[in-house]
């Protein structure tokens, strides 16, 4: 009877390091640290997120045996490759191939925008109207929009708030937006800005949807946005 009390106090420190394991994973797989980066020190993640020493190195442990982050007594805790921890080599190169990645996407993608319309934060909103605006910014100034489309695709990954849909789309990397690296004679369209133009009218009806918190709505147009995309290299 005397242990009762404690029960509580062990399953609030094993939820809090929960909730911080997935905050310190979300940040290591959007980029936010990146290999060989060492990631705060205990007092400071104590300070920023409100909790104890005990539920740190809880987390901690729990990022290790993740393979997500070592550990170096005396000096700190750092970042590990990610290169290493998923056995998936990715060669795109060929317009072929960019049309295998797409329909590997429509299977992962149209569930995680569901999930994202569902889950999403105001903050994680507010980053996908940023990376859209900056999208729409490069494409004005006929510069490459990859690396803001990039970041809008693995921002809706992270509002579902499933770690291994972050995961697998950070490790998709540059072969996420793969067009600019297909040769020219095989893409099938080389006119890239007008593909830019249409891809940005398909980004803001999935955006739209996951501000509504529509998963519905969310689910047809990014089936819509990558049945077009793959489409796009079908004269290759």
């Amino acid at each position: 009877m005397h242990d009762q009390p404690n029960v509580p106090v062990r399953k609030r420190a094993t939820s809090l390091a929960h909730d911080l394991v997935e905050v310190l994973s979300q940040q290591i797989l959007l980029g936010q640290f990146r290999p060989g980066d060492k990631l705060p020190s205990e007092p400071t993640i104590v300070r920023e997120h409100g909790v104890s020493r005990t539920v740190v190195r809880e987390a901690i442990s729990r990022l290790q045996a993740s393979g997500l982050v070592e550990t170096r007594h005396g000096i700190g805790t750092f970042v590990l490759e990610r290169e290493s921890q998923l056995g998936l080599r990715l060669t795109v190169d060929t317009a072929a191939s960019v049309r295998g990645i797409l329909e590997l996407r429509l299977g992962l993608e149209v569930q995680a925008v569901a999930l994202a319309a569902q889950r999403r934060s105001d903050d994680q909103l507010r980053r996908m109207r940023q990376a859209l605006d900056d999208y729409q910014a490069q494409l004005a100034n006929n510069d490459s929009c990859v690396e803001e489309d990039k970041r809008f695709h693995q921002l809706i990954a992270e509002a579902t708030g499933n770690t291994y849909f972050t995961e697998i789309m950070q490790h998709l990397g540059d072969s996420m937006i793969p067009r600019t690296r297909v040769k020219a004679e095989e893409r099938g369209d080389a006119d890239f800005e007008r593909l830019g133009y249409l891809a940005s009218l398909e980004h803001e009806a999935i955006f739209h949807a996951i501000r509504k918190q529509d998963p519905d709505a969310a689910r047809a147009a990014m089936v819509l946005h990558l049945t077009n995309s793959r489409d796009r290299f079908s004269g290759a």
